[in-house]
């Protein structure tokens, strides 16, 4: 309750009670009100910029990353769970349908290599959480590219099984001349010395000695694309197309029994052992070649050798020993 004031008044010789005038009285009101508003719009701006105080829309953007959160943890989880299934898919892919259709497996680099070039994430940057949603984004990005490339290759297989009879015989899968016609088996796939320079080189086949004249047989089903003198080195060559990739290669022969554009089925005749081209002695330079690129042909015979044969051939094959061309 405010104080009372008087005044004294000489005239009637008494106090008299001063009366407040209204102007003065809505002054003090407003300025109250004034103060009150200014001090409650401080006071509630420094709540707002602090911890102790959050709006409902705060409170509710809280609820909402924690959500978040939340789900991409369960993402994580569930991406593991696929990349666990999809390693599996893979391993037997590798392991076991390529292996069995004799198909090369796909490198693992391959498999797992990321994205090069451009940035693709950066309309990612720039968040709160922007390494959380940009490492999450890759690894979706690998997955699906690993999905990609395990499917093609699910879809090669299936292929490969539809045509399981033609494959197998069409594979050079015997050895081209009999055990009982060889000499020895003189140089393998590998760095070899070379018989004029005598510097280690890459020997792309596998030399079988025999005498001029042994006979020469296709390893496989599949069509004559050459047999001429006209690649440099390989001397009286036949090449045949076996289809799915394959094509083998029979170098420094005497004479040819098949001509181009002839189809032959394994076992066949198709020339003969000699010693023209780049060649030291008589001898059959073996090739076998898978996609354009030239492999061991160690890894073809199962179709003609015993196991003992077999392992004796690689015993002799992986002598760094010197070939004859």
């Amino acid at each position: 309750m405010s104080k009372v004031k008087y005044y004294y008044d000489p005239d009637t010789l008494s106090y008299r009670k001063i009366e407040p005038k209204k102007s003065r009285r809505f002054r003090n009101i407003a300025l109250f009100f004034l103060g009150s508003f200014l001090f409650g719009f401080l006071g509630l701006i420094l709540l707002l910029n602090t911890n102790l105080v959050n709006t409902p829309r705060e409170l509710s953007l809280a609820r909402e990353v924690k959500n978040y959160e939340l789900q991409f943890e369960l993402l994580g989880k569930k991406m593991e769970q696929i990349e666990n299934v999809l390693a599996n898919i893979e391993d037997r892919d590798n392991n076991i349908y390529r292996l069995y259709f004799e198909a090369n497996p796909i490198p693992e680099e391959q498999r797992r290599a990321g994205f090069g070039g451009v940035n693709r994430y950066k309309s990612l940057e720039g968040f709160n959480n922007s390494e959380m949603i940009i490492a999450t984004t890759k690894r979706l990005d690998i997955i699906q590219k690993q999905m990609v490339i395990q499917s093609k290759s699910l879809d090669e297989i299936t292929k490969l099984a539809e045509e399981k009879e033609k494959l197998l015989a069409a594979i050079p899968a015997i050895q081209p001349i009999k055990n009982e016609d060889l000499t020895r088996m003189a140089s393998g796939y590998g760095w070899r010395s070379d018989p004029f320079t005598k510097a280690r080189k890459m020997h792309w086949g596998m030399d079988f000695t025999s005498p001029k004249g042994t006979p020469v047989y296709a390893s496989g089903d599949g069509t004559v694309t050459r047999a001429d003198n006209n690649a440099s080195g390989y001397g009286k060559h036949i090449r045949i197309d076996h289809g799915y990739g394959y094509m083998s290669l029979y170098g420094h022969l005497s004479q040819y029994n098949v001509k181009a554009r002839q189809k032959v089925k394994r076992g066949d005749l198709i020339g003969f052992v000699g010693s023209t081209g780049r060649s030291e002695a008589p001898h059959l330079h073996y090739e076998v070649w898978k996609d354009d690129e030239r492999i061991n042909p160690i890894n073809f015979y199962y179709g003609s050798l015993t196991a003992e044969e077999f392992e004796n051939m690689l015993k002799f094959a992986n002598q760094e020993n010197q070939s004859l061309d």
